[in-house]
C-alpha cells in the first residue's frame, strides 16, 4: 500500500489529487493547517487528516506511528490578487507581499519536504511533487509568443522558478528519490479566482501521474501533461 500525504488537499487540486490518488489505492493523508476544513475534505474522500504545522514534529509523528510516508505532494500554494481580482505588477508589488507568498510556496515547501526527508528515505519507492506552473518557467516567460509573457505578476511566477530550482536540488541530493516539478496549467481554482481555462480534473492530470512514478521513472525534471517543460 502506497501512503501519500498532499499539502493544501482540502480544495481545488489538492483536493482532486487525493480523490484520484485514493482511487488508484493510494492511502491519502489530506494535510491542511485549518483543522475543520481539512477534517471535512478527508471525510469526504475517504482519507486521512494531519494538521500541518511543521514548526513541531506532530504531523511527522502522526504518519510515522501509522505506518510512514512513500509521496510527498507539495500542493499548497498562494497568489497575491487585488480585490477586483487583479494581480499587481512589478512596478506595484512589494517587499512584504513576496515574503508573503514565498512563505507558503517556497519555505512550506523546504519546511515540510525536510520535515517528512525521514520517513521518505525509509520507503521502498519515495517519491516527492512539487508543484510548479508554467509560470514559473523562464523559456515561457521570456518568449513573447508564449501566453505566460503576457502575465503581469512577477511574484508568484518568481516563486515557482525557485520551486523549480529547489527540486532541482533535492532530486540531486537524494538520487533514490523521484523529485520533480509539475505544471498543471492555468486552473479554474481559488487561487485565481477560478479565472482559469481548464477544469481541476485536467490540472490534476499531470499531479496524479508523476505521484505515480515508479523507481525507474524520472526524476529532478519539470512536467507538464505534454511532456518536459523548458526551465
Amino acid at each position: 500500500m502506497t501512503t501519500t500525504l498532499i499539502t493544501g488537499a482540502n480544495k481545488g487540486l489538492g483536493f482532486e489529487t487525493a480523490r484520484r490518488l485514493i482511487a488508484a489505492g493510494h492511502t491519502v493523508y489530506v494535510g491542511a493547517r485549518d483543522a475543520e476544513r481539512g477534517r471535512r475534505a478527508a471525510d469526504e474522500l475517504g482519507a486521512r487528516f494531519v494538521q500541518l504545522d511543521v514548526t513541531d514534529q506532530a504531523a511527522v509523528k502522526t504518519v510515522e506511528a501509522e505506518g510512514g510516508l512513500d509521496v510527498l505532494v507539495n500542493n499548497a500554494g498562494i497568489e497575491v490578487r487585488g480585490e477586483d481580482n487583479s494581480v499587481p505588477g512589478a512596478a506595484d508589488i512589494t517587499a512584504d507581499q513576496v515574503r508573503t507568498v514565498f512563505d507558503t510556496n517556497v519555505l512550506g515547501v523546504v519546511r515540510v519536504t525536510h520535515a517528512f526527508l525521514p520517513l521518505l528515505r525509509r520507503s521502498a519507492a519515495p517519491v516527492v511533487v512539487n508543484l510548479s506552473s508554467g509560470l514559473g518557467s523562464l523559456g515561457y516567460v521570456s518568449d513573447p509568443d508564449h501566453p505566460a509573457h503576457r502575465y503581469p505578476g512577477l511574484t508568484y511566477a518568481a516563486s515557482k522558478a525557485t520551486v523549480n530550482m529547489i527540486t532541482a536540488h533535492y532530486a540531486k541530493a537524494f538520487p533514490a528519490m523521484r523529485i520533480n516539478a509539475v505544471a498543471p496549467g492555468f486552473t479554474k481554482t481559488d487561487l485565481n479566482g477560478h479565472t482559469g481555462m481548464q477544469s481541476v480534473e485536467e490540472g490534476a492530470e499531470i499531479i496524479v501521474r508523476m505521484a505515480q512514478v515508479g523507481p525507474d521513472g524520472p526524476t529532478g525534471g519539470y512536467f507538464d501533461t505534454a511532456g518536459t517543460v523548458p526551465w
